[in-house]
């Protein structure tokens, strides 16, 4: 037994230390471990000390001992070497990579209850504003108190207040009751011809345990999820793990409904909704291997299984997969990493895969799986384009004659209509009809975005709220405050207004903040208690309702403004998904896109059906450009709460930029969000050749500098976000 041990702490502000390790401590790479740090103790992990190089050798006579072993399975070298990775591909600390893998301290611990608080249903005598809020909001959650403290917006001391008030409870919640499984051939489906060929390759490549990545390309409604449950099914009579990624948190609790119908049983999820008993428990039972399948947004990826056996990527064309701060990792490409480690096929599951993925393909990196119909008798819905400047709406209105017509035809039918506009709130800018005047959030370079829903302007870059003031703060005129442009909110007015007699629902991440509130959705719009909804890309995703035969696009064109290099690409994907929800059943669908640019390819690819056309320009466009994936884009972003500072520091970065043969940098500008937070923000962007290793460049030139300690400087490798 080495009598040393490399532990990586959860701190990103250090590097590996090494500790003592004394007799009778069971202590291998992998383990979870305590471990003394000044006056303070960390949670670790250790490391072999070849692959984490620690700055400073210590004597073995100066090495303070563990503080203790965790009594968990050691994290296993797959896990490792992807944590190794991620770090150093996304130029992030280790740490901060392991801190994902153990997201759940209570997990570490040997408790077996936990005491949540819930709401007994007394309404308290003395009933203030806050505690009403936080008493409709909880619902029937539960939780530790800091948790219902953030669901509800209050203080830790008003849900206390409840408490002691007798209008919240206490509970002892039993946390590590094993999990039942799922059985792999409770429901079997009658799949397709196409189907079965495509599921028959999937199951033998789970039976093989070696890596393999797949493309499923099925277009809407061509049954991906059930062929992809057959490979699940398999992998489950291995004895083996499964992880499913899903894009948005409101799609998993439909999912688990669908996956119980097929398996008999829920999986387990994983999300920012769990409860921190629910978290221990999911955690212990992946790590132990009792989990069978894991279903759960992008941070699931990083949890340590026993024995993954398949993992796959669902929706693996959406932009949600990209994590925007912290350790910015995209959750597709480090899936394919994982399954590389683990030796396990992956499978990215999309109607509308993106153009790096496809490229993969025709390198001959993936394997392409593809469905070309729908299943059963649903047939893909007609699309038709709606010319705003030949057909334009009433003033004041934003729906064309002929959409509104289409849907009145539908509603007369007992159907059911989705208008999709990809933008929250009433109206997107607020502004004094007297002066000018515009409600610009104070800690960001945005305007506030009204939502009358819940009587406020917001900021949807830091959240700062405000209620609708009475008169313009500027010149003081009353009445004066006009609203620009139409949010969900405001088509939801207008569809209300043209259809009184019809029911109507917003679908927003404002309304469907949970999976619960997604749940109830999902039932409303199966009993039929929705004609209309109205929603933003939320709706986009996986969702299937058969009576949903009508979908009309708001506006087609607001993607596509701004720089963006895949602006074309994310509104050509987010519109095809959008018109995918309708007809998937035995009724026709139809489809209704207003434009004001009919002759942009985009428009052209979706109305004509010629989506390989469109991304064959595409993907041409980037190969000319060397833009992704034929070349790489590496963001640097340097924030201040002092803009001299963000200036100057910015400035210095450009000045000592290297000079390598393929490489460029551009800047440093102002970011266009030039402030955010109240942090002012610049931007350098580094284009290079896809073969340098641009990552070791960025370390050693940013590694060479100093700045002030206000100032921040995040690297941001293959950005999707230009903001």
């Amino acid at each position: 037994m080495n009598p040393r041990a490399r532990v990586l702490l959860l701190n990103p502000a250090l590097g590996p230390l090494d500790y003592r390790v004394d007799p009778g401590q069971d202590v291998r790479p992998g383990s979870i471990v305590l471990a003394p740090l000044g006056p303070r103790q960390w949670t670790g992990v250790v490391w072999e000390a070849d692959r984490m190089p620690s700055d400073a050798e210590v004597g073995d006579n100066r090495l303070r001992p563990l503080a203790g072993v965790y009594d968990l399975p050691p994290l296993g070298e797959p896990l490792r070497r992807l944590i190794e990775w991620t770090a150093n591909y996304y130029l992030a600390p280790p740490a901060a990579v392991l801190r994902m893998a153990l997201s759940s301290a209570s997990a570490l611990d040997g408790a077996r209850t936990v005491t949540e608080y819930r709401a007994t249903g007394r309404v308290p005598d003395r009933l203030t504003p806050q505690r009403e809020q936080a008493l409709e909001r909880i619902g029937e959650r539960q939780g530790l108190v800091r948790e219902l403290a953030a669901i509800a917006d209050v203080s830790d001391a008003v849900i206390r207040g409840l408490v002691k008030a007798g209008a919240i409870e206490a509970v002892e919640v039993s946390v590590d009751d094993p999990f039942l499984d799922p059985d792999p051939d409770h429901a079997r489906p009658d799949l397709s011809a196409d189907q079965a060929a495509v599921a028959g390759r999937l199951v033998e490549a789970v039976r093989a345990h070696a890596f393999q990545p797949f493309l499923l390309d099925g277009v809407t409604g061509s049954g991906k999820t059930e062929v992809y449950f057959e490979a699940v099914a398999e992998a489950i009579r291995q004895g083996r793990q499964t992880l499913v990624l899903l894009p948005e948190i409101a799609l998993t609790e439909p999912f688990l409904k669908r996956f119980a119908a097929r398996f008999g049983h829920a999986p387990i999820a994983w999300h920012s909704d769990l409860r921190q008993s629910q978290r221990r428990r999911a955690w212990r039972a992946i790590a132990t291997g009792e989990a069978k399948v894991v279903v759960g947004a992008r941070s699931a990826l990083f949890l340590p299984y026993a024995k993954l056996g398949l993992i796959v990527v669902d929706e693996a064309h959406e932009t949600s997969f990209k994590q925007e701060d912290g350790v910015m990792y995209h959750a597709r490409d480090v899936a394919v990493m994982r399954g590389g480690f683990e030796s396990c096929p992956v499978v990215l599951a999309s109607a509308t895969p993106a153009i790096e993925t496809r490229q993969q393909v025709a390198l001959g990196r993936y394997e392409e799986l593809k469905l070309p119909g729908r299943y059963g008798v649903a047939q893909m819905p007609d699309i038709n384009e709606v010319d705003l400047l030949r057909d334009p709406p009433p003033r004041g209105r934003w729906l064309a004659p002929t959409l509104v017509k289409a849907i009145e035809e539908t509603l007369e039918r007992k159907e059911q209509a989705l208008l999709f506009l990809n933008r929250r709130g009433y109206a997107p800018l607020t502004l004094c009809r007297t002066c000018g005047h515009r409600f610009q959030c104070p800690n960001c370079t945005a305007w506030m975005v009204e939502h009358r829903l819940m009587a406020r302007l917001a900021c949807h870059h830091c959240g700062h709220v405000m209620p609708p003031p009475a008169f313009c703060p500027e010149c003081k005129a009353e009445d004066s405050l006009v609203a620009c442009g139409p949010g969900v909110e405001r088509i939801a007015d207008e569809a209300s207004a043209l259809f009184p007699d019809a029911k109507t629902a917003v679908v927003t991440s404002d309304t469907l903040w949970s999976p619960a509130k997604a749940a109830e959705f999902v039932g409303r719009m199966e009993a039929g208690d929705i004609d209309i909804v109205i929603g933003t890309q939320l709706i986009t995703k996986g969702y299937h309702f058969p009576n949903l035969t009508l979908v009309g696009v708001v506006d087609a064109d607001l993607g596509l403004a701004g720089g963006d290099l895949r602006a074309a690409e994310r509104s050509f994907q987010q519109i095809a998904q959008v018109a995918g929800r309708a007809g998937r059943g035995a009724k026709p669908g139809h489809v209704y896109i207003q434009t004001r640019e009919p002759s942009a390819p985009v428009i052209r690819a979706l109305v004509s059906g010629d989506a390989e056309s469109f991304y064959a320009a595409e993907t041409e466009s980037r190969r000319a450009a060397n833009a992704p994936p034929f070349g790489r884009y590496a963001a640097i972003i340097i924030s201040s709460e002092k803009l001299e500072e963000a200036v100057e520091t910015a400035r210095l970065i450009g000045r000592t930029a290297p000079q390598v043969d393929g490489m460029h940098v551009f800047g440093p500008a102002p970011a266009p969000l030039a402030m955010l937070r109240g942090r002012h923000r610049q931007r350098l962007l580094v284009h290079a050749r896809r073969a340098l290793d641009v990552q070791d460049v960025i370390r050693q030139w940013l590694g060479a500098l100093e700045w002030p300690r206000g100032v921040r400087v995040a690297v941001d490798v293959d950005p999707y976000s230009f903001v």
